[in-house]
């Protein structure tokens, strides 16, 4: 079977990546989301791969919310 360029990872390495920043996620979770079409994936034989990229964009914070986009009372029991 023909190795996958190198920015291809399997399913477990995908799973470990994410597991050596405390983010745990099982290799079917991370197969779902990759048949679903959450992220990007080809399929070699039965084995299944990811962006490594991808993968790091997950770890990766996507920006702040702002107060006015909060659900109005969401922390009103945290005081101030």
């Amino acid at each position: 079977m023909p190795k996958p360029p190198s920015d291809w990872i399997s399913l477990a390495e995908a799973s470990d990546l994410l597991a050596s920043s405390n983010v745990k996620f099982a290799p079917s979770t991370i197969g779902r989301w990759a048949r679903v079409g959450q992220l990007q994936s080809i399929k070699v034989g039965n084995r299944r791969f990811v962006r490594r990229a991808q993968v790091r964009s997950l770890l990766r914070p996507h920006g702040s919310v702002h107060e006015e986009d909060l659900q109005p009372g969401l922390f009103e029991d945290l005081g101030d």
